[in-house]
């Protein structure tokens, strides 16, 4: 279908359908890249015909300026980007797999983006003092009544910092499952009481509390801002 189009230079999986295909399941969707010429993108874009060629198309939106989100009619659902070669070179992927390329084109692809660097923040110690500071600031806002603030700091952004943390003191049990999204896969790779440090929206409270005694015998945790922490949730 690609190959007769004449501007398609080739597709890339990505996520489930990449390299890491054993995780491929009933639930996964499709990720790719399309790689098209000069001058195609915003056609390819514009206009779906190159997906209903598949399947008719039950719904589909333009969720990035270069891609688009889609479902088939037979439920299978697609999240999709289309790049020329010198936008391709200059992101950063990983995991990619060559599904489909044109006889000309370079090879590579799977490889081509810009390596992912990471984050001068990916230490223990900075993620450890992102956790207990979100902690505390998360309780200010629920004594002010800021409920859904302080649902947000205590039971995603410090859990976000706690897995990252796992990651870096070696706790988890493998590799991440996407180096965009710490969460992905999070129940395979560790053994931790989820369901302690989040307990829901009216809950704030006794989440952080949770967590905070878990890292306690685990951690280095600043004295000083886990008396504050035990104060602002009695109060």
């Amino acid at each position: 279908m690609l190959a007769a189009r004449g501007d398609e230079i080739a597709l890339l999986g990505l996520g489930s359908v990449g390299s890491d295909l054993g995780r491929l399941d009933e639930h996964s969707d499709l990720d790719f890249f399309a790689i098209v010429e000069d001058g195609a993108k915003q056609r390819y874009l514009d206009e779906i015909d190159w997906l209903e060629a598949l399947a008719p198309v039950a719904y589909s939106f333009e969720n990035s300026i270069d891609g688009r989100k889609v479902l088939w009619t037979d439920g299978l659902y697609a999240e999709y980007a289309v790049f020329t070669l010198a936008e391709l070179r200059a992101g950063s992927y990983d995991g990619a797999r060559l599904v489909w390329r044109r006889d000309d084109a370079p090879d590579g692809l799977e490889d081509a983006g810009v390596p992912l660097r990471p984050s001068p923040y990916d230490t223990p110690h900075y993620q450890l003092n992102e956790i207990v500071t979100n902690l505390y600031v998360g309780l200010h806002r629920e004594l002010r009544g800021e409920r859904l603030a302080a649902f947000r700091l205590i039971q995603v952004h410090a859990i976000d910092r706690l897995l990252t943390w796992l990651d870096l003191t070696g706790a988890a049990t493998g590799p991440r499952q996407d180096p965009f999204a710490v969460e992905r896969g999070a129940e395979r790779r560790l053994s931790i009481p989820f369901d302690e440090f989040m307990t829901g929206y009216t809950s704030n409270r006794g989440a952080a509390l949770a967590l905070l005694e878990w890292l306690e015998p685990r951690a280095e945790v600043d004295p000083t801002l886990a008396a504050a922490i035990r104060d602002l949730a009695a109060a």
